[in-house]
């Protein structure tokens, strides 16, 4: 092999991708045989079998029992708004968008006590073991799950006041800016850095994604005078949603 040329096996996978993409094999097609790969690209075996593989891992097919392995159905992408933060509207960023007349979302939550992990006790800025609220959120758009999210708030900030619960009590719901105000703090900035990486078991069943499926992760946290006072991971399937950000010019 040459510098700069592709093993044979992704340059198969390639040709296939791209009769995929370009609609010459269609969702539910049948996917050519390992003999037929071998026999149309003068391939062997082990090949033609790492080119399925590499398709499989993509998402573009998926084997069925006793029967082969089939084109997958491409699901157009939906836009997921991310706007920061609106003090004046009183509504988490998901409660606003499906105020609209054509949204159809749902959400279910539920939140428990815990002690910070490392990684989250630095996000909050606290010492591991300090004791956080974790609410854990699922969000569906017409009974299909598209979103899963957990926060964590530090019990330093919200223990023993109204807002301690962040679905519960009289503000429940209301979204961080407004709940942290009715216990005079004030958040004024909020970060979110987005990245990729394979969903998680336990994440892909939700999601209803195969193994492999990638994954956005919103990484997300509301400060109060540099003081982190919320932080929470979005988690958002790749290949069915987009991250639309709508930023204000100051």
């Amino acid at each position: 092999m040459t510098f700069g040329e592709q093993p044979a096996y992704l340059r198969v996978a390639g040709d296939l991708r791209k009769k995929i993409v370009d609609g010459l094999l269609p969702p539910h097609t049948r996917l050519p045989s390992q003999a037929r790969i071998r026999q149309e690209y003068g391939v062997s075996d082990t090949v033609a079998l790492e080119a399925r593989k590499v398709l499989m891992a993509e998402g573009l097919v998926e084997g069925r029992s006793g029967s082969g392995t089939y084109v997958r159905e491409r699901p157009v992408p939906r836009r997921v708004a991310r706007s920061g933060y609106r003090p004046e509207s009183g509504a988490t960023p998901f409660r606003q968008e499906q105020a609209e007349a054509e949204a159809r979302g749902t959400w279910e939550s539920h939140s428990r006590q815990a002690e910070a992990a490392g990684a989250i006790a630095e996000r909050l800025g606290v010492q591991p073991g300090d004791r956080v609220m974790c609410t854990r959120y699922v969000f569906r758009d017409a009974g299909e799950t598209m979103m899963l999210s957990t926060s964590w708030e530090p019990l330093a900030v919200t223990g023993r006041t109204p807002v301690m619960l962040p679905e519960e009590g009289p503000l429940g719901g209301m979204g961080v800016v407004e709940r942290m105000a009715a216990i005079d703090v004030i958040v004024d900035n909020v970060t979110e850095e987005v990245g990729a990486r394979p969903g998680l078991a336990e994440e892909l069943a939700a999601l209803g994604g195969v193994p492999g499926h990638v994954v956005l992760v919103i990484q997300r946290t509301f400060y109060a005078s540099g003081r982190p006072v919320e932080t929470a991971d979005v988690v958002v399937p790749a290949d069915r949603y987009r991250i639309a950000y709508h930023l204000p010019v100051r």
